[in-house]
């Protein structure tokens, strides 16, 4: 069964001189929109597939909403747009900044809008961070199936509670921003996992979630790592086996 977000492909694999045939599976990549109160706020290339979790994380990592209880009414186009009504009025700003991200993610936050630091006494062992790298990644199915897909997951220090995958590392944030509003979670103290590099637009996603550790199997920048000594968030990155890089604030992380 081909997994939603995935198509069939045909494709030659190349060996050495040899050809062969391949029925394999490949990541779909669409163009979405977010209209509000009938007014389209942003658009971005993506996976075409839950897009009202999106929608949802998008729109409250920008501030534009606080809860499911501003939603008056959500709906998808078939064209990929996902057209949502507030039970409030709403101007869309003037001012559109344009992320690093994978996909061309796009925000509406200033990046020098500054957070207070985080409180929290959070300390984690090395092995479980490394158990949950190797458990996202087991569960990150469209990955498995097909490659070319970023995975992001919120855990505890023993189990993933919420996983997603998008082709733009920064949308699987926004996903998950929007399966925890529609599951009621509390992210305080939590875990974020990501297989994507973290740059400032992720570190400022993740300090919305208010979790202290930040996971990657790759890198930080150098405005991130900046971002998360301010805010008081450990990176760790390029998690691999059991070798990974502490960035910042190591004393959460126990060896």
């Amino acid at each position: 069964m081909t997994l939603d977000g995935v198509q069939p492909i045909k494709y030659i694999a190349l060996t050495r001189g040899s050809q062969t045939a391949v029925e394999g599976q490949i990541v779909e990549e669409a163009l979405a929109c977010v209209s509000v109160n009938g007014k389209e706020l942003a658009s971005f290339m993506c996976s075409p597939s839950q897009l009202d979790q999106l929608a949802l994380g998008f729109l409250y990592n920008e501030n534009v909403i606080d809860s499911m209880d501003d939603i008056a009414e959500l709906h998808i186009s078939k064209n990929n747009c996902v057209d949502v009504w507030l039970n409030k009025d709403f101007t869309p700003p003037e001012r559109l900044i344009v992320t690093a991200g994978c996909g061309g993610g796009v925000t509406f936050e200033d990046f020098s809008t500054r957070y207070e630091p985080l409180e929290s006494n959070l300390q984690v062992s090395a092995s479980d961070l490394a158990d949950r790298m190797q458990d996202m990644l087991k569960g990150a199915e469209r990955y498995q199936a097909a490659r070319g897909i970023h995975t992001s997951a919120l855990a505890t220090a023993d189990e993933i509670l919420l996983q997603t995958e998008d082709i733009g590392r920064h949308n699987t944030l926004d996903r998950l921003r929007g399966a925890v509003l529609q599951a009621k979670i509390d992210t305080k103290n939590l875990i974020l996992f990501s297989s994507g590099r973290i740059s400032s637009e992720m570190l400022n996603k993740a300090r919305q979630f208010e979790v202290p550790i930040v996971v990657s199997r790759t890198s930080p920048t150098s405005l991130s790592v900046g971002l998360a000594r301010e805010f008081n968030i450990t990176i760790v990155a390029y998690l691999r086996g059991s070798q990974m890089r502490v960035y910042t604030h190591a004393d959460r992380i126990e060896s």
